[in-house]
């Protein structure tokens, strides 16, 4: 069975795909695999700590990926879990993860800022706005299925 996919789509996927290839490269320069990076950018991204399912549910990898990685890094001793009413956990850096992430996911996150930093305010609304409306599309499509 043959599928159409539009000529915008393809160009679409290959950009995609070519900006998660870059994200990739980034992580192996910096020393680090791809679900550290997440775990460590979706901390300073929330401050010091993140509760775990807030973790798992914005960097789009498996709870068992993630669990995997944070075992990882508590043995490494760059995290450790602490535990927040009955069923959750906040993912907390240690002092040592604190000068990793310094020399990581925030310098990814100072070269994020500094590419929009760089775009026009409109271009940047409009790239923003229109990412945006793809995925509340996309959602209702699934939502559908």
């Amino acid at each position: 069975m043959k599928t159409c996919i539009s000529n915008e789509m393809k160009r679409y996927n290959h950009l995609v795909g070519e900006i998660d290839a870059v994200y990739h490269e980034i992580s192996l320069n910096l020393g680090l695999s791809d679900s550290a990076m997440k775990i460590l950018y979706t901390i300073c991204d929330n401050g010091d700590s993140c509760l775990l399912q807030e973790i798992c549910r914005r960097s789009g990898v498996s709870k068992q990926t993630i669990n995997s990685a944070i075992r990882k890094l508590e043995k490494e001793g760059i995290v450790y879990l602490k535990s927040v009413g009955a069923k959750n956990k906040d993912v907390c850096l240690t002092d040592e993860g604190k000068k990793l992430a310094k020399h990581t996911a925030i310098r990814l996150i100072e070269m994020e800022n500094d590419i929009f930093a760089s775009w026009e305010k409109d271009d940047v609304e409009k790239y923003l706005e229109l990412t945006e409306r793809f995925l509340v599309s996309l959602k209702e499509k699934n939502n559908n299925l």
